[in-house]
């Protein structure tokens, strides 16, 4: 079953299952799913979708205003559009596309570029600082919630959230330069960003974009 809604046809899904009251629904394929007792008829769904027929183009305007933030893809600092392709067995990036297979393999690629590039950009940071009070740290990437970056002055250690892939290098290099200061001032102190803007003359425009409190 179709239905015409603003020039536009979308699929009507009936789901029969043994319920008591109709739901309606608009998922990511854009198509209507419509909950009702296995004994409701087909002329019985089209009327309750033109009597309904506002509040499922909200549905659809919002269905579609996620699938719109959802297909945004970043990768050090710019956006790419999102096009599934068989073709490409892996991640494929050209110009301003990236090509996958399937959606679930843009997390992947992430986590991936994440644990290969990040640390580089501790050795670059770390050398251009080019200060004897800083140990050469080891370096961590995963996810996390709140931090950008976390330094274990005791093991020399810094770790890397993964989501800072998806920045600007320039960024990402305020992250790093902002872990690597903290071995010289373990706070947050007055002194401790003084440090940070000797190293990282701009880091106050890095931490606008990374919304940093």
């Amino acid at each position: 079953m179709r239905v015409l809604i603003d020039g536009e046809y979308y699929e009507v899904v009936i789901v029969r299952k043994k319920i008591k009251h109709i739901y309606m629904r608009v998922k990511e394929d854009l198509k209507i799913y419509v909950s009702v007792n296995r004994f409701v008829g087909d002329e019985y769904v089209k009327s309750l979708i033109k009597e309904n027929m506002s509040s499922i183009k909200d549905m659809i305007d919002r269905q579609k205003r996620r699938n719109v933030k959802k297909s945004k893809f970043y990768y050090l600092g710019k956006e790419y559009r999102v096009i599934l392709c068989n073709a490409f067995s892996k991640p494929s990036i050209c110009d301003d596309v990236i090509y996958v297979k399937k959606e679930e393999d843009l997390d992947k690629f992430l986590r991936s570029e994440a644990k290969k590039f990040l640390p580089t950009r501790v050795v670059s940071c770390y050398e251009k600082m080019n200060n004897d009070s800083i140990p050469f740290p080891r370096v961590n990437v995963r996810k996390m919630v709140r931090k950008w970056g976390y330094c274990n002055k005791r093991d020399k250690l810094v770790t890397l959230n993964s989501e800072l892939i998806k920045y600007s290098v320039d960024d990402i290099d305020y992250v790093v330069v902002h872990e690597l200061c903290h071995f010289l001032h373990f706070d947050h102190s007055k002194a401790f960003w003084e440090s940070v803007k000797f190293y990282k003359p701009d880091y106050k425009v890095n931490k606008k974009h990374l919304r940093e409190e």
